[in-house]
């Protein structure tokens, strides 16, 4: 069986333009990978487009400091020629959001991921369940090709290993992680400028949106269950950005008897979508794949095509019944 850099490689023989992108609404981790991924390709002396489907988010514009990242909108009618596509930490099409509309353009395809295997996989790649984080992929991939990474890219790659494993904090956080992140260190990483940025750096808008939704909160399930609900009008009250409530749901998992955290979230158009945390005793990943979502067995999620109140209640029955209440 080949190698992770042997079938990477392989596949960038086959290719001199690439597209790499990421799930909608990115994160940290499809953030870093594709920094890593891009130096380890340029390098290799390929010509590199990293396109999402939106916007980075303010708050993670530090790891893309010269603003390689385009977004799908605006670069549509300017696509690359023959150019395959490389798709980092989603293995489910349907998650790429406007840019799935490239998939049959491309001249090939390749997946570089570390969750759940899901049914809906359409593509051939890389894909370790065991891995803290597709960034921790990347940087292997890096280490394996003979890849030093520019400060820059380091800082990206340390920053998406530490949103996925809280910081060092997670289940899935082994030696491999911290090799990981020794390597991005000294290649020119600063911990602490990150932590300054993920943790630090809450605007007042979202501290008081923070306050109205953990108003909302509801233990349920004989202690065991919280769930919280952010509405559209709490947004528009308060005047904070959705991307920063990524953390809400976190919160109640600071309680002893709390095995499982929902946060039910709808933006300002209306879309509702669920973050589901658990301790392990439930496995949040097989809840949000039934539900079209996808993620880990301890962190996972959905988009709910009914309203907040809805979603609430039809999720609180179906986490009920893994619970065997």
């Amino acid at each position: 069986m080949p190698s992770m850099i042997e079938k990477v490689l392989d596949f960038l023989k086959q290719h001199s333009s690439l597209v790499l992108t990421t799930h909608e609404n990115p994160d940290p981790d499809g953030i870093g990978a594709e920094m890593v991924f891009s130096q380890l390709a340029g390098t290799l002396g390929k010509q590199i487009r990293i396109i999402n489907s939106s916007p980075t988010p303010e708050k993670y514009r530090f790891m893309d400091p010269d603003n390689l990242i385009e977004t799908w909108d605006r670069v549509r009618d300017k696509l690359p020629e023959k150019a395959a596509l490389v798709i980092f930490d989603t293995a489910d099409a349907f998650h790429l959001g406007k840019l799935k509309d490239f998939i049959p353009m491309a001249a090939g395809g390749f997946l570089i991921d570390h969750h759940e295997n899901s049914e809906y996989c359409s593509f051939d790649g890389i894909m370790d369940s065991k891995a803290s984080s597709t960034c921790e992929l990347a940087v292997e991939l890096a280490l394996a090709a003979g890849i030093k990474l520019t400060p820059e890219n380091a800082m990206a790659a340390f920053a998406g290993i530490a949103y996925d494993t809280g910081f060092f904090a997670f289940s899935k956080t082994t030696a491999r992680t911290f090799k990981a992140a020794l390597t991005l260190t000294e290649a020119g990483a600063n911990p602490y400028k990150i932590y300054r940025n993920f943790y630090e750096n809450t605007s007042i808008e979202t501290l008081l949106l923070e306050k109205a939704v953990f108003s909302s909160l509801e233990i349920i399930n004989r202690g065991r269950v919280a769930i919280q609900v952010l509405r559209k009008e709490d947004l528009n009250k308060y005047g904070a950005n959705i991307e920063d409530t990524e953390g809400f749901v976190n919160t109640p998992l600071k309680c002893k008897g709390i095995e499982v955290s929902i946060l039910v979230k709808e933006n300002r158009e209306g879309l509702v979508r669920c973050a589901l945390r658990s301790k392990g005793s439930v496995n949040v990943a097989k809840i949000a794949q039934s539900l079209g979502g996808g993620g880990h067995k301890t962190a996972s999620g959905f988009k709910s095509s009914l309203g907040p109140d809805e979603t609430a209640k039809n999720i609180m029955k179906i986490v009920s019944e893994e619970l065997g209440l």
